[in-house]
């Protein structure tokens, strides 16, 4: 491969795209169970909750694309198999199909996870004037604090 100089050191560019791919493998579990419960989502709000679901699990789908670039660019393959996600993600997997109410439930955790993990890169990418991953990171962490706060007012009685 030829020698990459885009004023960030290899071994950073090496540590950025280990927390972009932890976050690509966030975002794609995130993915999964959110289309997963969108076909498997029954009970009174399910007309509601089917097509939150399939908002939530399209704005993923279309995200995933650019952290898997964003990774390349910086000189690292992007991980792309269900055996390297499993091994980078917190996100659980469901336990057979959950009621709508522990769905929302596990959607909000997992929302709350990949603003974590994008969070966690933000040191060392603002050390190394990293904007553009930066930019990435900020847009990732808005959307889901977004839908986060959005799922979780579902789950509010009042």
């Amino acid at each position: 491969m030829a020698k990459i100089d885009i004023g960030i050191p290899e071994t950073d560019r090496q540590k950025i795209a280990e927390g972009l791919s932890r976050l690509l493998a966030d975002s794609y579990s995130l993915y999964l169970k959110t289309h997963n419960f969108h076909w498997n989502v029954t009970g009174p709000m399910f007309q509601t909750l089917h097509v939150m679901f399939m908002e939530q699990y399209t704005e993923l789908w279309n995200a995933i694309d650019g952290i898997a670039e964003r990774i390349r660019a910086l000189g690292y393959p992007a991980p792309g198999t269900y055996t390297e996600f499993a091994k980078l993600t917190a996100i659980k997997e469901p336990q057979g199909v959950p009621a709508a109410r522990e769905m929302i439930q596990q959607l909000v955790e997992g929302q709350e996870i990949v603003a974590r993990t994008a969070r966690s890169i933000l040191p060392l990418v603002d050390a190394v004037q990293d904007e553009v991953t930066a930019g990435i990171l900020a847009a990732r962490m808005e959307v889901h604090e977004k839908t986060a706060w959005m799922l979780r007012s579902l789950l509010e009685d009042r």
